[in-house]
């Protein structure tokens, strides 16, 4: 598949879609933990690759809050440092650009915002549109949103916006979650708050619902009467690295189950929405999640596996066990992977299971969702013909190598009637000519304009937590055992046994 996807538009086509593109409006971006890492590797450079492609208007600045002792300047020297290749655009907003040094629960610190916004309001232009980022630490995000409500920043001024970003974890559990949407409502509503996971800001996500929705070969067979199950594998060939006294506390359940696997998750088993705006899409998405059935707590032994690396081998190089690792306790009983199976309680997908697996140093870094689809009934040719011959599969593969697989059956070419899998592949990478946007840059650009379909709804996260929580409260009573599993393998064996107990077997991405 190396024809490129613009080579058959016509120009008058590709003109207009230009025109639709979308632009961020003049204001203010206020970044909350701004002299952080996740700032100065991720925002920082989205809101370059922003300006570069000049969706930021003239009138545009950033403040940085923080309370590392820094003055403007200073703030400024690091968002220089953020993009050391910037374009011309980016001197711009880093001249427009401020600091402010100050407790996240102080009253003063936020006095102090509010005169500088109206100040910046004044001089750019701005419009009173702020979009408040909270890149802090999880437990400041309702302290945050509390002290921008007393001080009144919550309320849109001069017929502008004010929007609420909110990284996750949202919540360590479902009565956390529900304690933290509870405390955002106090001061914000729910149309101004965009809780952001960069995994729905891939365009590989987003095609999943292209690929289902705007191909009349595809969606018929989006069902129980096609498909046999389906696979979802997030795996990581990265360890903790330094971030075991964080996982420790987190764990994989929490880390990518209960957040970016129910978004994947969502997306393939989702109805068609009415219309791929916010509210079709989120309504949608929720139907999905809550028709997963939820564990029961005797079941879990049946259908979840838990488990955390030892030592090994990953890529070529020797790395020790997750309990040798840096901040983490050498009797930790932190999971770094998780293998599922769950069901689906309505009418497209009774009795499809859905088998999940997610884990730290394993072979491969990838993403997929694999569709297997049901064996044929009934085979016209000798069995011996088709010993090389599997159920065909749709592959989507969100990461790193975005693109889509389909595995059929084809004849061997020769005298003999030999048939095999084949495999059809599609590359984004190769098919488009435009640079594929980064996640953080596609979802800042969202909640500036004001866009919330890729942001995730309280009811949602409400949902997905629901779904994960007979877990969290077996795991965390010590009621269920810890396999491990080497450096380097695809797992352990008790996840082969769950998926095999089955009579089916885990893909080898």
């Amino acid at each position: 598949m190396s024809t490129t996807a613009t080579e058959e538009l016509p120009q008058n086509v590709l003109a207009e879609g230009l025109d639709t593109v979308k632009r961020a409006p003049p204001g203010v971006l206020v970044v909350f933990g701004a002299s952080g890492d996740l700032t100065h590797r991720k925002l920082l450079p989205a809101l370059e690759r922003l300006s570069r492609r000049r969706l930021l208007p003239a009138a545009f600045a950033i403040v940085g809050v923080a309370r590392t002792e820094m003055d403007d300047d200073g703030f400024r020297s690091l968002m220089k440092s953020a993009v050391p290749d910037a374009g011309p655009g980016w001197g711009e907003i880093i001249k427009n650009s401020i600091y402010i040094a100050g407790e996240y629960t102080h009253p003063d610190t936020f006095s102090q915002l509010q005169e500088r916004l109206k100040s910046i309001d004044e001089t750019l232009g701005t419009g009173g549109n702020r979009t408040f980022y909270l890149a802090t630490i999880p437990e400041m995000f309702g302290e945050v949103a509390t002290e921008l409500g007393k001080s009144g920043l919550n309320e849109p001024e001069h017929g502008g916006s004010a929007r609420l970003v909110i990284e996750k974890p949202f919540g360590r559990d479902r009565a956390t979650a529900r304690e933290l949407d509870t405390t955002l409502h106090q001061y914000f509503d729910e149309n101004q708050i965009y809780r952001i996971d960069h995994y729905l800001g891939k365009e590989t996500v987003q095609n999943v619902l292209a690929l289902r929705f705007a191909n009349a070969i595809f969606e018929p067979l989006w069902t129980r009467n096609y498909i046999d199950h389906v696979q979802v594998t997030v795996a990581e060939t990265v360890g903790v690295e330094k971030r075991g006294s964080f996982y420790e506390t987190a764990g994989a359940l929490r880390d990518i189950v209960q957040n970016h696997v129910m978004q994947v998750l969502s997306l393939t088993l989702m109805e068609p929405p009415i219309s791929t705006d916010a509210d079709g899409v989120r309504g949608e998405k929720v139907k999905a999640l809550r028709s997963v059935v939820v564990p029961k707590p005797g079941d879990i032994a049946n259908v979840a596996v838990r488990a955390q690396y030892d030592s090994g081998w990953v890529e070529g190089n020797s790395v020790v066990g997750y309990r040798q690792e840096e901040g983490v306790n050498p009797q930790s009983q932190t999971e770094t992977y998780v293998a599922l199976k769950l069901s689906v309680d309505n009418w497209r997908w009774a009795g499809v299971p859905i088998y999940v697996r997610t884990g730290k140093r394993l072979p491969k870094r990838v993403t997929e969702v694999a569709l297997q689809f049901k064996a044929v009934p009934h085979l016209a040719f000798p069995k011996e013909a088709a010993l090389g011959l599997n159920p065909n599969a749709l592959v989507m593969r969100i990461q790193p190598d975005e693109g889509v697989t389909l595995r059929f059956g084809a004849k061997v070419p020769g005298q003999t009637f030999m048939v095999r899998d084949v495999l059809m592949d599609f590359s984004y990478g190769a098919a488009f000519l435009e640079e594929t946007p980064d996640a953080y840059e596609r979802l800042l650009l969202d909640a500036m304009v004001g866009d919330p379909t890729l942001f995730i709804r309280s009811d949602e996260v409400d949902t997905a937590w629901g779904i994960v929580q007979p877990l969290l409260d077996v795991w965390g009573a010590g009621d269920a055992p810890l396999a491990g599993y080497a450096s380097g393998s695809w797992g352990p064996r008790a996840a082969e046994t769950l998926i095999e107990r089955d009579g089916r077997k885990w893909r080898t991405p």
